[in-house]
């Protein structure tokens, strides 16, 4: 998703639109954000504007998970806590169990996608690759977790 925002899709900037007032904010993980990443012009402006909208969990300078409510600030649990010990074994896990297609590899950062989306349940993932992450949800036996491909 994040390629696809950089390279200014269609589909990715309206799916990005969609969600901008969500009391939650959308969710980019620190290792998703860190294979994306290059210090080039276009890509640093185009991500940082993007950035903006979302939280990478954990990151002293990141916005909060949670937007602001008249009520105040509230926060996500899930988005404050890391993965324990055992969630870490469950992503190994889905690595080595995953019926994933032809000529694909285990992707730790695409377990860790799945295992981020199960944790918070409801969630959607946006990815250009439905299937990898799709098998490891089925390897986690994650529920109410919808892939959407951009």
């Amino acid at each position: 998703m994040l390629i696809a925002l950089t390279d200014r899709k269609a589909k990715a900037l309206a799916l990005h639109a969609g969600v901008r007032n969500e009391p939650h904010r959308v969710v980019v993980l620190g290792p998703v954000l860190a294979q994306v990443w290059r210090p080039t012009p276009a890509t640093v402006h185009a991500l940082a504007g993007v950035l903006k909208e979302c939280t990478v969990p954990q990151a002293r300078s990141a916005a909060p998970a949670m937007r602001p409510t008249g009520a105040g600030q509230t926060m996500c649990i899930v988005c404050a806590t890391s993965p324990d010990l055992i969630e870490w074994q469950r992503v190994g896990g889905a690595l080595g169990t995953a019926d994933l297609p032809p000529k694909k590899r285990p992707d730790a950062v695409d377990a860790l996608v799945a295992l981020t989306a199960a944790r918070h349940g409801s969630a959607v993932v946006f990815t250009s690759d439905p299937a990898a992450v799709g098998t490891y949800l089925k390897a986690l036996k994650a529920q109410d977790v919808h892939v959407v491909q951009v």
